[in-house]
């Protein structure tokens, strides 16, 4: 593996970060950025099919990230090492949801983060 993901939980949403190892690996930067912005693309559209292909099963949270999706803003950021997706909503149920997710994120890939 040449990234590093890890999934943070804040007041009013999270983030998913991916980062390259080398920093002075730009093919895999541009690679996690473009990555990153498609991750957004389309999970402010609803669509969570590749966590799903990822962990085999429908990752806690995604439903209620779908049927609040309009009330969840999906923002895609460089960084140093490559990119995150921030997630921002002022919605109470919504925050739930996507702290339901990233724990989930956290516990299957065994980030550490919180």
């Amino acid at each position: 593996m040449k990234d590093h993901h890890h999934f943070r939980l804040y007041p009013d949403g999270g983030a998913i970060e991916v980062s390259a190892k080398d920093p002075l690996d730009t093919g895999s930067r541009a690679q996690i950025r473009k990555h990153l912005g498609h991750i957004a693309t389309s999970f402010a559209a609803g669509h969570f099919d590749m966590p799903m292909f990822i962990h085999d099963r429908i990752p806690p949270g995604v439903p209620d990230l779908q049927r609040l999706r309009d009330r969840i803003r999906y923002t895609v950021q460089d960084t140093a090492g490559g990119a995150r997706v921030r997630i921002t909503t002022a919605d109470e149920q919504a925050r739930r949801a996507i702290h339901d997710f990233l724990r989930f994120q956290i516990k299957d890939h065994q980030t550490g983060n919180y």
